[in-house]
């Protein structure tokens, strides 16, 4: 993957979670039922790409050979858990919550799906943490001299912001500020890990010229 199309990859979708959530209704209300609904929608297709972050890193800064295939395996696997655990949420916290409330109104059945929604989204939020703290280590180890200060600052955006994201969702503002720090976090660790280290160029001593090559007289 190329690096423009890889940072767009990581950082596109958390900032458009990161503005969708500042309009996210701060309660579910027959008066906000309607856009909770809506934008729970719209976050079924965004939120499972939230996952390309950490795999874009790992990708772009796993060593070579099965060690690497094997992390970024892993990687994989974790997005898959954080991605269908997390449109769960979705779907009955949200666009449930949303559409019932519509329907009936307040009452005990939007408790009781968020209840079911909070618990299923357990093992989606820390996979995406595991594989967030997985991207930082490999991304701070791959950098190259101090494109490694980069890294530890990507590192501590990426890793707080996967922190945040296991209780904060989109809800403006903390949610807003976590999409944000997952944007800018992980895109820093790709350019870091995507440096190349500087090569030095050796030139000839003035006390010894360059050897030439031996002529046949």
């Amino acid at each position: 993957m190329r690096v423009p199309l890889a940072i767009a990859a990581t950082a596109l979708p958390a900032l458009a979670l990161a503005f969708l959530g500042s309009s996210h209704p701060p309660m579910l209300t027959p008066e906000s039922a309607s856009w909770w609904r809506d934008l729970h929608l719209i976050g079924i297709v965004l939120f499972p790409l939230l996952a390309l972050g950490p795999w874009a890193v790992v990708r772009a800064s796993r060593p070579a050979g099965p060690v690497g295939w094997v992390l970024e395996g892993l990687t994989v696997v974790l997005g898959f858990v954080y991605a269908g655990f997390y449109t769960a949420l979705d779907v009955l916290a949200g666009v449930g919550g949303g559409h019932e409330t519509m329907r009936l109104g307040p009452g005990p059945w939007v408790a009781s799906l968020f209840e079911i929604a909070d618990v299923v989204t357990v093992p989606g939020v820390y996979a995406y943490l595991a594989a967030t703290v997985l991207a930082a280590v490999l991304a701070l180890v791959r950098a190259p001299g101090a494109w490694r200060l980069l890294a530890a600052v990507g590192a501590l955006f990426a890793v707080v912001g996967a922190w945040s994201f296991l209780t904060s969702h989109i809800y403006y503002p903390y949610g807003v500020a976590t999409m944000v720090m997952l944007a800018l976090g992980h895109t820093l660790l790709l350019l870091a890990a995507t440096r190349h280290p500087a090569v030095r160029r050796h030139r000839a001593s003035p006390e010894r010229p360059a050897e030439r090559p031996l002529t046949t007289p």
